[in-house]
């Protein structure tokens, strides 16, 4: 009898969290949080850029993230913000 193989090394793709960095970058820059948005964008192309990979997802989610920052910005301005106006 021999022993059973040994499990293969983890590969680069484990720890490739492009899309994941994407997504959540797009979901909170769209709903809430612009800034987080930007910092996950951020994250996505990084990891896009290490593994050779598309970076699309990371530039949609810095677009919505700037777009959530400014228009939070000009409801604040206008007074038209439905948040903290009791």
């Amino acid at each position: 009898m021999s022993a059973p193989y040994a499990p293969p090394p983890p590969s680069a793709a484990g720890k490739d969290r492009t899309t994941l960095w994407g997504v959540l970058g797009i979901v909170l820059g769209l709903l809430c949080c612009g800034i987080l948005g930007v910092i996950f964008g951020y994250l996505s192309i990084r990891d896009a850029r290490r593994y050779g990979q598309s970076q699309v997802l990371g530039w949609l989610a810095i677009a919505f993230g700037v777009i959530n920052i400014i228009g939070s910005a000009v409801l604040r301005a206008t007074g038209n913000y439905p948040i903290g106006n009791d």
